[in-house]
């Protein structure tokens, strides 16, 4: 993949992230839950100060904003640095990395914008529910799926 297809995919999936949640904050109130599917699935504005499903969102604001977003400014660097390196990677873990990529930024920008991310995709199963999360979550999700499909497979042919 040439690297223009690279950063389209890239500015696409961050585009997404911020239009639906810029829809949801101005669309819903925080905590404001909406059914789209019964006992399935909600659009639920919740704001996530932590990181994957809360983590250290319990820890001070002072350590937790600073830390996440070097963090997350580390990771865009790398894989930026990452790709420029590895220009001829096969597709699966090129669109795979351009996924984090653009997931990584998207929820950059609520760090930086402010100070922790919005999340509003809400699934649950009777009792079971899984924390909300958001488009950038989602795609970072897919593209590690990607990398990891890409390593299985090679390994098998190897």
């Amino acid at each position: 993949m040439n690297s223009v297809s690279f950063y389209v995919i890239t500015l696409t999936i961050t585009l997404l992230d911020q239009i639906s949640k810029f829809y949801v904050q101005g669309t819903l109130r925080l905590g404001q839950v909406v059914p789209v599917i019964s006992s399935f699935f909600n659009l639920t504005y919740v704001l996530n100060p932590g990181a994957a499903f809360g983590f250290l969102s319990g820890a001070p604001a002072a350590l937790r904003q600073p830390l996440f977003t070097a963090i997350s400014i580390f990771a865009v660097l790398f894989i930026i640095y990452y790709r420029a390196r590895h220009r001829q990677m096969r597709l699966l873990p090129s669109v795979g990395l351009a996924c984090i990529l653009g997931g990584a930024v998207g929820n950059l920008i609520d760090r930086l914008r402010l100070g922790m991310v919005v999340d509003f995709l809400d699934f649950y199963y009777g009792a079971y529910h899984w924390p909300a999360f958001n488009v950038a979550d989602s795609a970072i999700t897919i593209g590690v799926a990607l990398m990891i499909f890409e390593i299985l497979t090679e390994r098998e042919k190897g």
